[in-house]
């Protein structure tokens, strides 16, 4: 396990607000690296011949019309959050650092 795959893995903690031991860290961290390894044999592959799919198979989504309906009314819709200021709801940044 290299030390960049249990930086990810830290870094995916704190991003899921997850509290992890050292011993998960370690685990996940080799499992991550298992899974890097096989993306590696994949991308080693030779797929000139295949031609590009969009989905597993030829099935198309049936699509209803997109029509306006009444919705929740706003208020009731805040009233689930923890944390809202009358138009929206209010939440930890996740983004670009501390908050």
């Amino acid at each position: 396990m290299t030390q960049t795959e249990v930086d990810i893995v830290k870094k995916t903690a704190t991003l899921a607000r997850l509290e992890l031991g050292e011993a998960e860290i370690a685990k996940f961290g080799e499992q991550f690296g298992r899974i890097l390894e096989a993306f590696q044999k994949l991308s080693k592959l030779d797929v000139s011949g295949v031609e590009p799919m969009t989905g597993a198979t030829a099935l198309s989504d049936v699509l209803r019309d997109d029509r306006a309906k009444p919705s929740l009314e706003r208020e009731r819709a805040l009233s689930n959050g923890p944390k809202h200021d009358g138009e929206y709801f209010i939440v930890p940044k996740t983004i670009g650092g501390d908050a």
